[in-house]
């Protein structure tokens, strides 16, 4: 980072949102601490992480609209427990929901890259898209870049606290598709 500045910053984070494990809440407090020796200008590392997130979820939006609703749809008619109605009832949700989810998604551990694929699929207008994720990633960044510069030296406690975060969402996640799991078994055998 400190050999690229800002922009390896950037292009750090746009791996991040094409390749998730790499995190993101390791990156973007490192960029703070680096700007707080003078590496860095911490008001670039924040724009160049942004542009890096926005640059990531274009990509992947990309992708969505590629495949598109009706891949999705043949897919999903194949799929063992899902049926079209399903498909039908999230396209629905996200239609209503999709801005609010692209906001707030861009700030959450594991849906931050997963959430623009749904938003490239429903063909949300890029527009819209770009200024959402573009809003909720400047949020996002500047709160781990400015933690990473005033800890300083201690820049890494920012990662226990985003690592018991990210283990509660993979935690509700999971119980929520085992509770939909069990719950669609238990249907299809009362059918």
């Amino acid at each position: 980072m400190e050999a690229l500045g800002s922009i390896g910053a950037g292009l750090l984070v746009l791996l991040e949102n094409l390749f998730p494990p790499i995190p993101s809440e390791v990156i973007l407090p490192l960029a703070g601490f680096a700007a707080s020796r003078g590496d860095l200008n911490v008001a670039a590392a924040v724009a160049a992480t942004t542009a890096g997130s926005v640059i990531g979820a274009l990509l992947l939006y990309g992708i969505g609209a590629t495949v598109g609703l009706e891949r999705v749809r043949r897919v999903a008619d194949k799929l063992p427990l899902i049926n079209l109605e399903d498909v039908d009832k999230t396209v629905a949700w996200f239609d209503r929901h999709g801005g609010k989810a692209v906001f707030f998604g861009r700030m959450i551990p594991i849906f931050r890259s997963l959430i623009s694929l749904p938003a490239g699929v429903d063909r949300m207008p890029v527009a819209k898209f770009t200024a959402l994720t573009a809003a909720g990633s400047a949020i996002w960044n500047a709160i781990f870049v400015f933690s990473g510069y005033f800890l300083g030296e201690n820049w890494h406690a920012v990662e226990q606290y985003v690592g018991v975060f990210q283990w509660i969402v993979i935690a509700v996640v999971l119980i929520f598709v085992l509770w939909w799991v069990i719950r669609r078994v238990r249907r299809i055998g009362r059918a």
